[in-house]
């Protein structure tokens, strides 16, 4: 599936930017390469940066490493839900509590990157798994209709979205 193939009613206009600032690409490549684009980059971040916030009241790099892994995972659920036609609404979540209980400041730099190339890895076999027929399946999460071509297109443009935080804000 390519990204010019999702239609505006796929997703919640929140993730809108996300999505777009991907460019065209194919979902099942764009999940592959982000992982090596994002492995690569997190490989050169200094072990002292981890625990770095650019400003007061702002997560630590640690903590971004985490959240980006805990939303890969709420979404690669949703999408497995969606795509077995499970009909139950799925409640969003805070991101913000979901950190303050992660740990994030006793992880070290090789923990979180392989957690988060476990994770990706799982996404990468989930969504090579469905069929052209399972992307177009829908579910409801947060109070938003969102079909599963659509949360491999946000997991992509949530991971690039947080990468360009990174080298702006914290390295």
């Amino acid at each position: 599936m390519k990204r010019s193939e999702l239609l505006k009613e796929d997703y919640n206009p929140y993730y809108h930017t996300y999505i777009m600032a991907l460019g065209e690409v194919n979902l099942k490549e764009e999940l592959t390469e982000g992982l090596t684009r994002f492995e690569n980059f997190t490989t050169n971040i200094p072990e002292e940066k981890l625990n770095y916030a650019y400003a007061e009241g702002k997560w630590t790099l640690a903590e971004a490493l985490v959240h980006i892994i805990d939303t890969e995972r709420v979404f690669q659920y949703r999408a497995l839900c969606f795509s077995r036609n499970d009909k139950a609404s799925f409640p969003g979540f805070e991101q913000d509590d979901y950190i303050l209980n992660a740990n994030a400041g006793n992880r070290g730099k090789q923990s979180l990157l392989e957690e988060f190339r476990a994770v990706r890895m799982s996404s990468i076999a989930l969504f090579n798994s469905f069929a052209e027929a399972d992307l177009q399946k829908r579910g409801v999460a947060s109070g938003s209709s969102m079909s599963v071509g659509a949360v491999g297109f946000i997991l992509s443009g949530h991971l690039n979205h947080h990468k360009k935080i990174i080298e702006e804000r914290y390295l």
